[in-house]
């Protein structure tokens, strides 16, 4: 018999999305072959403080992604030598960490520092996709289709006029967050009085932020797989049942949405669809995973809206689901996804 590989599921953090984290902690953790691997759980707090944890003791609440979190027994994980060690080195770790402080390049430089191979994208792929307002810079001088969009610094809030953005971009538009996932800080401005509340929401999220044109289209999304050679999923299409696709309508609220897996696309667009989806993937130089969400106009135009280097992977989330719908199923993806980050670590 085969020796385990000794996987650290690294999840939890800071960001906005802690609880996103924590739900998609325990599907990988349910859905890993126990024969395969020795999983490791370490879990970060609200606080930053890192902690280890069994799989018997991780989470409170798991079923509830309300009132989901860390178990409060405190056992801290060190830092020693080029080894993190819950207890014994580890061989792999996956982080599953959405949002700032985890899916920005941050955990991902400290991963490096420390040697340990990890799954999905390098420092500067997580960081370039983590900046919304990066991300879409490059996109446009890779002459990739975007919506239209302004960047607002803090420093220049105070500056911003409601009617000159509506000449811009028109009515209605988004104001988000240029650093943070899951929907967390969007909001859609349809009037005036919407305005100042939505650039408030945002900014407390971040320093910077992005004011985009709403685009009436079809939400379409993409995952994409592989290091030097990635492959694109059958495309997925989501219908939102509320306003937008919020931060509830993906987690929290079970009615929010419908996934559509695949989608009602022609053969034609799912092949415009993956086309786009892996350059846009290697334009951002990502590697291991990546979810690509796309707007479709009646008009057959697509247009780019954004890249999740760390896709959700709770057991409603489009990433897993759309490569179950193309033949991988689950506890092959994450085989595949283990795989793909011992092998960039190995040719490093």
């Amino acid at each position: 018999m085969s020796k385990k590989i000794r996987l650290g599921i690294l999840f939890g953090g800071k960001s906005a999305e802690h609880e996103v984290s924590l739900a998609s902690a325990k599907s990988i953790v349910d859905a890993l072959d126990k024969s395969k691997y020795e999983i490791a759980l370490i879990g970060i707090d609200k606080e930053g403080s890192w902690h280890y944890r069994n799989v018997e003791s991780y989470l409170m609440h798991a079923e509830d992604p309300k009132q989901i979190r860390l178990h409060g027994e405190k056992e801290l994980v060190h830092f020693s030598g080029d080894q993190l060690q819950p207890s014994a080195p580890l061989d792999v770790i996956f982080p599953v960490l959405h949002g700032t402080h985890g899916e920005d390049g941050t955990v991902q430089g400290l991963l490096k520092l420390a040697n340990i191979p990890f799954v999905g994208a390098d420092v500067l792929g997580s960081a370039v996709g983590m900046d919304k307002d990066v991300m879409k810079r490059l996109l446009r001088d890779a002459k990739i289709p975007i919506p239209r969009f302004l960047t607002v610094h803090l420093r220049d809030k105070t500056h911003l006029c409601f009617e000159q953005i509506v000449a811009e971009l028109g009515l209605p538009f988004f104001v988000k967050p240029a650093n943070a996932g899951s929907s967390v800080g969007i909001a859609k401005v349809k009037q005036e009085s919407d305005f100042l509340p939505a650039i408030e929401g945002a900014f407390a999220h971040d320093r910077k932020i992005l004011i985009e044109e709403a685009i009436v289209g079809r939400e379409i999304e993409c995952a994409v797989l592989g290091n030097d050679h990635p492959i694109a999923s059958l495309p997925g299409e989501i219908i939102p049942l509320r306003e937008f696709y919020s931060y509830e309508a993906k987690y929290i609220d079970a009615e929010g949405a419908r996934l559509e897996f695949p989608a009602n696309l022609s053969e034609e667009l799912i092949a415009k669809v993956q086309k786009m989806a892996i350059e846009v993937y290697q334009v951002l130089c990502v590697e291991g995973m990546a979810r690509i969400d796309f707007f479709l106009k009646d008009n057959g135009e697509l247009l780019l809206n954004e890249i999740n280097t760390i896709p959700g992977f709770t057991k409603i989330s489009m990433y897993p689901k759309l490569w179950e719908v193309s033949g991988l199923p689950y506890p092959d993806l994450l085989d595949r996804l283990i795989e793909l980050a011992l092998e960039r670590h190995h040719r490093q």
